[in-house]
Formats: C-alpha cells, sequence, structure tokens
C-alpha cells in the first residue's frame, strides 16, 4: 500500500537525518527508488554547479560524512558517483508533446539536537534521529517522501501524461544554499511550469494554500575578525581585541534604522570568540542575517552591516573577512497557476478547506527557481499543505500528522493533470 510505504519514507528520513550538504545517504535512497522506477535520473554534481555552492563544509569534513552516511546504509558506489555534492532530479518524458512541469522537494534536516523522551513520537516509536545535532525539525523528511510518493503515482500512470516532468530533490535549503546552484547548473532550463510547497506552517490538516506572500529576499553571511593575542595581564596592551570588535559590531549591527519602504530584518545569531580567560581575544566569528521585503531593503540592510563590520574592525586594529553562506529573493507567484491549483484542490475529497493566500514572512531559496521560471516565461506558485504539529518549525520536538503525505501527493498528481489539460 502506497500510504504504508510513504510513511516508512518519511521515518527512515527523519532517523537518518543529514543537514545541508551532507544530505548523502538520503540522495543515495532517493536515486535507488527513482531507479527502480524507471525515471531518468542525475545526481550528485550532475546537478550542482559548485562555484554558486553556500555554505560548504570543507572537503575532508564532507568525506567524513560521505562515509557516515555509508556506514548507514548509503549505496558506496552512488554516494562515491555524486562527486561530493548531494540533491538529484528525475526526469520522467512520456514522448508526447505536452507542457515541461518541474516540482521541487527540498531534502535537508536542521541543525537540532532531537528530543529523547518518551513523550516525542519519534522516540517512542523508534525513528529518532541517529545523528546527533540532525533533525528533520521542519518536514523536508514529508517532503521527500511526498515527492517518492508522487514519482510511483506517476509512473503507474505514465501512458495518460503527456510532456515531460522533473522532480527536483533540492539540498541545503535551510540557510538557502541550495537552489542557486542548481538553478546555475540549468536544471530548471525550458521548464513553462514550477510548483514546490511547504507542509504545516500553522495550518491545521485538510487545510491547503494555493499561493504565497511575504518572501522576504536575504543574504546569510560568516564574518571572521582576526586581531593579535596577548596576556591580559601582563602585556594587554600588545593584544588586538577580536571579541571587542565583534561585540562592538552585533550592538550596532541590531542597531540600523528600519525603512519606511518596507519590512527589514537583520541578525546576529552566533557570536564565538576567545581562547582564554587571562588571554586578550585574536579571533571572532559571527554568523548573520539580513533580510528585506524587496532587493533593494535587504541590500539596504546588507550594506549597512557590511560598513559596521568594517568600522568596528578598524575600531579595534582587526582584519576582517565576510564570506556569502546563503542568499534567497523575493518573488510573487502567478495568478494563473495558483488558480489551477485551487482547481485541482477542490476537485480532491481529502482536502477540507482551501485558504486563498498564505503568507510567510521568512525567506525560500525556491524563489531562485521560480524566477528562473519566470524569466524564461513560465508559471511559477508555492503552496502550502496543512498539518498539524506536535511543537513549531526548528524545534526539538517538532512532528507532524503523517496524513498530511498522502493529501500531498494527490495534489501534486491532479495539479500535474490541470496543467496538461490547461496548457495550450
Amino acid at each position: 500500500m502506497l500510504q504504508e510505504k510513504v510513511i516508512a519514507y518519511r521515518r527512515d528520513f527523519h532517523q537518518h537525518a543529514e543537514s545541508g550538504w551532507r544530505e548523502f545517504r538520503t540522495t543515495a535512497k532517493i536515486v535507488e527508488v527513482l531507479v527502480e522506477l524507471g525515471f531518468e535520473v542525475a545526481f550528485g554534481k550532475q546537478v550542482i554547479h559548485p562555484p554558486s555552492v553556500m555554505g560548504r563544509e570543507p572537503e575532508e569534513a564532507i568525506r567524513k560524512q560521505m562515509d557516515r552516511a555509508v556506514k548507514q546504509g548509503g549505496d558506496p558506489k552512488l554516494i562515491d558517483k555524486m562527486g561530493g555534492y548531494t540533491g538529484a532530479v528525475a526526469t520522467l518524458n512520456t514522448g508526447r508533446e505536452g507542457p515541461v512541469i518541474a516540482l521541487r522537494f527540498d531534502i535537508d534536516s536542521n541543525d537540532v539536537i532531537e528530543r529523547d523522551d518518551e513523550e516525542h513520537r519519534p522516540q517512542k516509536e523508534g525513528f529518532r534521529s541517529v545523528n546527533e545535532g540532525m533533525m528533520h525539525a521542519c518536514g523536508h523528511d514529508g517532503h521527500t517522501a511526498i515527492g517518492l510518493g508522487l514519482a510511483e503515482m506517476l509512473m503507474e500512470e505514465k501512458d495518460h501524461l503527456t510532456g515531460i516532468v522533473k522532480l527536483i530533490f533540492q539540498p541545503a535549503e535551510e540557510g538557502v544554499r541550495g537552489a542557486k546552484a542548481m538553478v546555475d547548473k540549468g536544471v530548471l532550463d525550458g521548464v513553462q511550469y514550477f510548483i514546490s510547497g511547504h507542509l504545516g506552517f500553522n495550518l491545521d490538516t485538510g487545510k491547503f494554500a494555493p499561493k504565497t506572500e511575504g518572501f522576504l529576499s536575504t543574504t546569510k553571511i560568516d564574518a571572521e575578525f582576526t586581531g593579535t593575542g596577548a596576556h591580559a595581564g601582563s602585556n594587554p596592551e600588545e593584544g588586538k581585541n577580536a571579541l571587542l570588535a565583534a561585540a562592538t559590531a552585533a550592538l550596532n549591527i541590531h542597531s540600523i534604522p528600519p525603512n519606511s519602504q518596507g519590512v527589514t530584518r537583520v541578525n546576529v545569531g552566533v557570536m564565538q570568540a576567545g581562547v582564554g580567560r587571562n588571554v586578550v581575544p585574536p579571533r571572532a566569528l559571527m554568523k548573520i542575517e539580513t533580510r528585506g521585503q524587496t532587493a533593494a531593503l535587504n541590500s539596504y540592510m546588507y550594506e549597512k552591516t557590511v560598513k559596521i563590520i568594517e568600522y568596528a574592525a578598524s575600531m579595534y586594529d582587526n582584519k576582517f573577512r565576510i564570506e556569502k553562506m546563503g542568499e534567497a529573493i523575493t518573488v510573487e507567484c502567478d495568478e494563473k497557476l495558483a488558480e489551477w491549483a485551487e482547481e485541482a484542490a477542490k476537485d480532491l475529497t481529502d482536502i477540507d478547506e482551501i485558504i486563498d493566500l498564505k503568507h510567510l514572512g521568512g525567506s525560500e531559496d525556491a524563489t531562485f527557481m521560480m524566477k528562473a521560471v519566470q524569466d524564461q516565461g513560465g508559471l511559477a506558485t508555492y503552496l502550502f499543505f496543512g498539518a498539524n504539529t506536535a511543537a513549531g518549525h526548528h524545534n526539538e520536538g517538532f512532528d507532524f500528522d503523517e496524513e498530511v503525505l498522502m493529501k500531498g501527493i494527490h495534489f501534486y498528481q491532479a495539479i500535474i493533470h490541470k496543467i496538461i489539460d490547461k496548457h495550450p
């Protein structure tokens, strides 16, 4: 039974959670299923443009993640063929003239330590993450399972479809690091219709939103300060304090004034500095994000942030280095495709209520894929599937109602048919 199979997929991915650019076992399992179903599958470096990759670990650390994935049941031959990169794209070419449709499913977990008490269902039922510090606390395990379930349904009805359907299994959505590298590889070239979505986000099971607003443009950066260490008692004047440079920057970054043109956000999420109680700190690291309702507003926040970092480093005679770790843009859903999505949802008995519009107020790197399709004359929308959750997204107690899995599959199947019917 497909429902049981899809739940098993979800729980397996949950138990073997892998965060961004580490999803080697996940990718291998996805590829195994897709190849067995008969899809044309490209994966790893075949679907990633390395110069566009952001926020990836050094090669030595990546190699350790590949070894871990093999020990946890990932096919070593497939993992070796990935070339150090994750993600997969499955293509179903019906051989008949019709639309080119792409659906995107994110596959990575969060950097979260999962709860281990018996009140937490994954712990109680034996599928808590075995990778400490990596947890599917956002529902991407569900998205991946939906994608594989949809793949099986599509193959079963291949003779009744036209055109081309692409299923994109994207790595590193958390931190908005993976989509741009797939776009720049050409994965979206020629796509006429693009759909992605998310489960949960305060929508109850059975509810559905065919379009989303409030995508915030964002830039994620790491800022590193390098000063000079010195004995804090005998010769403090010889030190160049990187901790104080970072602290000065953090306080002033959070003092950037809002902008009258729209929503702006900034956050210093991590600051690490110092080596000992009696040592003037020689290094400091800050992990920062800026956001804006538009690209211009995000640029306003980003440029102010960079200037503050530069000045703070100068105040304490530090050197500094800034590295971009992720980014996403703002985009609008296409009304026509959203209308078709709503029509498709109305035909389904397992969708109870349709919400016209879901406001995100956050960032998603699927926006790069949406814009790539729109720029070549295509249509794109981003959906929300309701799913009751045990805790908020990115919380250590997150879990979701697995009834959403089949609901998601049924909807994606329905919207593919709707697009085929509506395509000129």
